[in-house]
């Protein structure tokens, strides 16, 4: 089964001061592809991060409203980068006979890049959706820039045990 992993896309990573880039395309693209996962029998999962500047329960910690979340998605939620630890992740996807985990969300080099590094150690193959993961402009790199540099790297990882990792648009996975 196939799992869409949708990492912190949450308000307060969201709404901030640095605009996030393509931020309606990358919602748009990421409710596709969860509406398709779903179709196809899989399941979709919100990650949310909880810290200091986005407390759980808080108007800050809720996965933005542009995003359709139905009953019966999955919600982890998580205090570092790295989606599997110290959470309840791998825990569901074993529940649900994951083998392949669809990664998008925010913010590239960070959430988004621990988590797809770490899912092939976890016995999962990982298809990045490469344009419906999103991050802003830092003061030494451009948020396009970034967003190539990520796509490129982990399109040319090795990872372990017979594992793919691979990286396709929405549209490459979810043909209309």
């Amino acid at each position: 089964m196939n799992t869409l992993l949708v990492v912190d896309m949450q308000n307060a990573w969201l709404n901030r001061d640095t605009p996030r880039l393509d931020k309606a395309g990358v919602i748009a693209r990421i409710n596709h592809a969860a509406q398709r996962t779903r179709a196809e029998g899989g399941q979709v999962i919100f990650v949310r991060h909880c810290d200091a500047d986005c407390i759980e329960n808080s108007d800050e910690w809720q996965i933005d409203a542009e995003l359709i979340v139905v009953e019966g998605d999955g919600k982890v939620n998580k205090t570092a980068c790295d989606s599997f630890a110290d959470t309840s992740l791998l825990a569901q996807l074993k529940a649900n006979s994951t083998s392949t985990l669809l990664i998008c969300g925010l913010a590239t080099e960070f959430c988004v890049d621990s988590t797809v590094r770490a899912t092939p150690s976890h016995g999962f193959n990982v298809v990045v959706l490469s344009d419906a993961h999103t991050t802003g402009d830092r003061p030494h790199m451009k948020a396009a820039a970034i967003i190539e540099h990520h796509n490129w790297v982990w399109a040319n990882m090795s990872v372990p045990g017979g594992r793919t990792l691979t990286v396709q648009t929405t549209a490459q996975v979810f043909p209309e």
